[in-house]
């Protein structure tokens, strides 16, 4: 190897040292720092809005806002099949998560919390305006109009046209710009008249599925969007309650997964996605059946296996259920719901158990991955890159700001279980090996004995293809391929040290001079 490509290779391997200091720093050092700073706050162990919640807000709300303009714009919503759920669903779920978040987080502010440079009103309107307006706008209805034709605003649809109300609803309360109130007024209007008149108090999402989650959640928008229309569906609220008990719910007492809306059966056990969905929403409407639902559900699914603690996707008497996967559930590992704990943070809060929902806190900020600016790794990977890559970010902006219900007795306690401490400290551990062996690398690749490579020339350009394809990725926003080509350049060069050795000039049996 001659001295230029052996100078090359030295500088190649010191500025991947840099990338991996400054890549173990921000992936691993910070989030585990920031993690353990996080579990501490108060507000995770009884009411109040989290520190991490109000940063969240600040970095979140621009890229929302950017985001449901473009995708509106870009109308890729409506060629969408009928069996993306991801990819039809979540935008408007995650436009109202956002939505919802930041009716909460104004309430704190009106409350007298001002952690916030700014009041979420004025700080958000524009994310506020264009997470409304994609979920009104009718090419994100597309699929649901594939299933329900033209009527599809007149004719069941729970799933949607509860998703309508909601962000109409927020967005009037919010800001007060009278946008698209007739709308609002017609969907409250026609839906709880279609509700009531139902034989079995349920309507179906789609042809042939009705979730009854959904349902109870339309209920609750209907409610919220009195306070701006005026109107007073308290009664409609009450009478619905029987859509849920009796007949209408499992052997556990609990309301069903999926049911048969024409006659109410449930088709389904009770599962924790929905018990934790149905924990959000059910206090507000009906509390003393949402204290009793809750205890059921802490009863049969709570449970603390292998240092993690949090409620099953299946009741515990239900065999062969602790490993699997679905799309409203997402992974069931060693029983533990994704979603059921996700869901199961808000409904503990929202219940007043933060003796429960302090460990599932803990658990999701140790999983989130904080990066240094502001944004969360992890749910961002979960979720959908191209159709909703912000819905993780804006469901965890709304679940850690919901405060308990009035009338719901507060109970703290809980503990940070072990899986938070051994997620912190492995990736703190990991990190710091990777930074002090980086450090080491460029002080052997500066001052170290003779490297060999193979094919020098190649690797060199292969090394400086990759980093060049990583920087215009960046630049375009292309996802995640610029860490995809920096990952696979910090492989090059491969190479070895030689030992060298010191030939003595001397011929044998002389002395050095």
């Amino acid at each position: 190897m001659n001295p230029n490509q052996l100078k090359a290779i030295r500088v190649i391997i010191a500025i991947n040292s840099v990338i991996v200091v400054l890549l173990a720093g921000t992936l691993l050092v910070y989030p585990s720092v920031r993690a353990v700073l996080n579990i501490q706050d108060a507000a995770l162990r009884g009411p109040g809005i989290p520190k991490a919640t109000w940063r969240l807000e600040q970095n979140l709300t621009p890229r929302y806002a950017d985001w449901a303009r473009k995708h509106v714009a870009l109308g890729r919503a409506e060629k969408l099949s009928t069996q993306d759920i991801s990819g039809t669903e979540w935008p408007l779920f995650g436009s109202v998560f956002y939505l919802w978040a930041v009716e909460n987080l104004q309430s704190a502010w009106e409350s007298g919390d001002h952690t916030a440079p700014e009041e979420p009103k004025v700080f958000c309107k524009e994310a506020i305006v264009a997470a409304s307006e994609l979920v009104v706008d009718p090419r994100h209805s597309a699929w649901v109009q594939k299933h329900w034709g033209t009527n599809y605003l007149h004719h069941e649809n729970v799933f949607y046209r509860m998703l309508v109300i909601a962000a109409l609803t927020s967005r009037e309360k919010l800001l007060h710009d009278g946008a698209h109130l007739d709308l609002l007024r017609d969907q409250v209007e026609t839906f709880s008249a279609e509700l009531s008149h139902a034989p079995s108090g349920l309507l179906n999402d789609y042809p042939g599925e009705c979730y009854p989650g959904d349902v109870m959640a339309a209920i609750a928008c209907i409610r919220h969007a009195d306070t701006v229309l005026g109107t007073d569906h308290s009664e409609f609220a009450s009478q619905s309650l029987r859509g849920f008990n009796g007949s209408n719910s499992t052997r556990l007492a609990l309301p069903p997964y999926q049911a048969i809306a024409g006659t109410g059966e449930p088709c389904s056990e009770a599962r924790g996605c929905a018990n934790s969905y149905l924990g959000l929403t059910s206090p507000e409407l009906w509390p003393d059946q949402a204290k009793t639902w809750f205890a059921l559900y802490e009863k049969n699914f709570w449970q603390q296996r292998f240092g993690i603690a949090g409620f099953r996707e299946f009741p515990k008497d239900v065999p062969k259920t602790d490993w699997l996967w679905d799309v409203d559930a997402g992974p069931v590992i060693a029983g533990f719901g994704v979603a059921a704990n996700a869901f199961g943070v808000g409904a503990s809060r929202k219940a007043g158990r933060f003796d429960l929902a302090y460990p599932l806190s803990a658990e999701m900020l140790a999983t989130v991955w904080e990066l240094p600016d502001g944004s969360l790794a992890v749910p961002r990977l979960l979720s959908n890159l191209s159709d909703a890559p912000l819905l993780g970010e804006a469901s965890i902006l709304w679940l850690l700001s919901i405060q308990p219900e009035k009338g719901f007795p507060v109970k703290t306690g809980g503990a940070i279980p072990a899986y938070a401490w051994v997620v912190i400290i492995g990736a703190l551990t990991f990190g710091i090996w990777r930074i002090v062996a980086a450090l080491l690398a460029i002080r052997k690749a500066l001052r170290g004995p003779e490297l060999i490579a193979i094919a020098p020339g190649v690797q060199v350009a292969l090394w400086a293809g990759l980093m060049i394809g990583a920087i215009a990725f960046w630049f375009l926003d292309v996802g995640l391929l610029w860490l995809a080509f920096l990952l696979a350049a910090l492989l090059f060069p491969q190479t070895k040290h030689t030992k060298s050795c010191a030939i003595d000039p001397q011929p044998p049996g002389h002395a050095k001079a």
